[in-house]
């Protein structure tokens, strides 16, 4: 059985900076149909950052849509800033921005969706290491502040384990990070 849903009408609701929202009419593999709310984001990237002395680089900021801080890997959205809309380019930039640090092996270790059910934003994961300071600090997006610290291992799984990181991307740097260390 094939399962794809076929548009039938798209009716745009919303259109933000960051973000667009569709209402779709789709005809379900049976013949009915069926609503879909979409939202629309740009590719987006994130860091697994390990400094030269074996830690993880995370970031408390303050969330709107949960209402609270939250403990993240460094991340953001590839935009018009980034060299032919290149997701490294967008994490170098990102690196800069949020931490002041340039990596100088920047590894592709994979991509996902982050919210298959409703949204088609796609994130590339990287591991950053052979940190050093840049030296051009690169503003930060407006309204963004930060506070940033460094984890072994230990302490990030056991952040994860306790319920204190509630991030998806970042539970998933973590675990990786753990599959790395084997």
């Amino acid at each position: 059985m094939n399962l794809e849903e076929k548009v039938i009408k798209s009716d745009p609701k919303y259109h933000g900076s960051i973000i667009d929202v569709e209402k779709q009419t789709v005809e379900l593999p049976n013949g009915q149909q069926a609503s879909r709310d979409i939202v629309h984001h740009a590719k987006a990237v994130a860091a697994l950052v390990i400094t030269n002395n074996n830690k993880m680089i995370m970031e408390t900021q303050w969330r709107a849509a949960v209402q609270s801080e939250t403990l993240e890997i460094p991340a953001g959205k590839v935009d018009a800033r980034d060299k032919n809309n290149s997701s490294e380019d967008a994490m170098i930039r990102e690196l800069n921005e949020e931490i002041r640090y340039h990596a100088n092996t920047l590894k592709h270790l994979t991509g996902f969706y982050t919210s298959i059910g409703f949204s088609d934003e796609y994130m590339d994961l990287y591991l950053a290491t052979d940190l050093e300071p840049v030296s051009d600090e690169l503003p930060r997006d407006k309204g963004e502040y930060l506070r940033i610290k460094e984890y072994s291992l230990s302490e990030a799984k056991a952040l994860l384990d306790h319920g204190e990181i509630k991030d998806a991307k970042t539970a998933m740097a973590i675990l990786y990070w753990e599959l790395l260390s084997k």
